[in-house]
């Protein structure tokens, strides 16, 4: 883990929380959130602490990544729900949900550090 930490040393902390919302947000496609955030929440803390980025900050973020799921509809259980119903096919899912999570991965680490400090 410290060599994770010592390649991402020179990153701004905005850039950190960014890669990890979107670690995050690619890890919710495949597990629960919570496993998601059981998961990434360890990782992302302690390179966060080693980095100077306020914990509230990073624990934010990954749980606010972990909780949008928009990529598949497999990632979610409503997701789930409407893929059949209402006939989208994955492509939808990933053609609209794309652009949601991007836009979320820049505003999430933005409001999480002006919140934190």
């Amino acid at each position: 883990m410290s060599l994770l930490a010592e390649q991402v040393a020179s990153w701004p902390p905005y850039a950190l929380l960014t890669s990890h919302y979107l670690t995050t947000a690619l890890v919710t496609e495949l597990v629960s959130n919570q496993a998601a955030v059981s998961l990434m929440l360890p990782l992302g803390l302690s390179i966060s602490h080693g980095l100077g980025v306020h914990p509230f900050a990073a624990m934010g973020v990954m749980t606010f990544a972990a909780s949008n799921s928009f990529l598949t509809p497999i990632g979610y259980q409503t997701n789930t729900m409407v893929y059949s119903v209402g006939g989208y096919s994955f492509r939808d899912f990933f053609r609209m949900g794309l652009p949601l999570t991007l836009l979320l991965a820049l505003l999430t680490p933005a409001l999480a550090l002006w919140l934190a400090f």
